[in-house]
């Protein structure tokens, strides 16, 4: 008797290669600077922020494309069918389109560094894509060294962020830092949880991802410690005067983080349980900048009062 793998239908297949939700990931650091910005120096333009948003969209796109690429050169995407390379059958076109993507969101953050006559941005901007390549794109493949999630940390924490933050201020600020810490936490975290059910086609391909060297078992217990840092950073902050009293409502989001840790507490070891712990982590990830963001803008708005 044989047996045929069941997949599932082709239109959900794409959804999973696009992966609609991450991209809050490339939204939300956006966000959170923007909202400080304003919260100290009163400061929004929406031309900026839109432009910002979309350039960096488009270039998380860009990262996830030519992942998926460099991933198709390893061999170890061959048993993720949702991967572009995989349902296109044409690596060449998933690297060029990428590079368009990579190229549009740069043209995106020259334009707002042309408007304030002033380079910062774009390069903190680059830097950022300096270290995107360097997590996947060869000769490097740092990812494979298990050093992602300290290169998605600084990515989308201190450069995005603070990116973001200059592109309205023109200048930098603690609070700005101390909030792109927690976002480059949260924004590693869905990094981490990604590794939890791939296992053995990382160990196949000589990855050795913080799960391959932890195991799944300590991996778990490591992503309490992770999820748990993010709130108590936010604690300390507000403690040292450095954040308002208002970004606690980003607790409002422990639902979420509860929900992460026991799922995955309790299916660290079952691939085809905890493979989507990711998402629940974009959740995560999402409320919690979301909130820490509005926390910063509620502060302004009743300073003005």
């Amino acid at each position: 008797m044989t047996t045929k793998q069941i997949l599932p239908p082709n239109k959900k297949l794409w959804l999973a290669a696009i992966k609609p939700p991450m991209y809050s990931v490339a939204i939300m650091p956006i966000w959170m600077g923007t909202a400080v910005a304003f919260a100290e120096t009163k400061i929004f333009d929406r031309e900026i922020f839109v432009t910002f948003v979309v350039a960096a969209i488009l270039i998380l796109a860009w990262e996830n494309l030519s992942n998926d690429v460099f991933d198709a050169e390893t061999g170890i995407d061959k048993n993720k069918h949702h991967s572009l390379v995989n349902l296109t059958n044409n690596k060449k076109l998933i690297f060029w389109l990428g590079n368009l993507f990579l190229i549009l969101g740069l043209l995106e953050i020259t334009a707002i560094a042309t408007w304030q006559k002033d380079l910062t941005v774009l390069a903190i901007s680059i830097s950022g894509c300096i270290l995107g390549y360097l997590y996947q794109g060869p000769p490097f493949r740092l990812g494979y060294q298990g050093l992602g999630e300290i290169l998605c940390f600084f990515a989308f924490g201190p450069l995005l962020v603070s990116a973001a933050y200059y592109s309205q201020a023109q200048s930098f600020s603690v609070a700005n830092f101390a909030a792109s810490v927690i976002v480059g936490v949260v924004t590693s975290l869905i990094l981490f949880c990604s590794h939890f059910h791939q296992v053995e086609d990382d160990l196949a391909a000589g990855k050795r991802s913080p799960i391959v060297r932890l195991g799944t078992h300590t991996g778990a217990r490591v992503l309490v410690g992770i999820t748990g840092s993010i709130y108590a950073c936010n604690v300390l902050f507000v403690i040292m005067g450095i954040f308002p009293v208002w970004t606690l409502l980003s607790f409002l989001s422990l639902p979420f983080a509860w929900k992460l840790c026991s799922h995955v507490q309790q299916n660290h070891d079952r691939p085809e349980k905890v493979s989507n712990c990711k998402f629940i982590a974009v959740a995560v990830h999402f409320w919690c900048c979301l909130l820490l963001g509005v926390g910063f803008v509620l502060t302004q708005a009743i300073n003005g009062l």
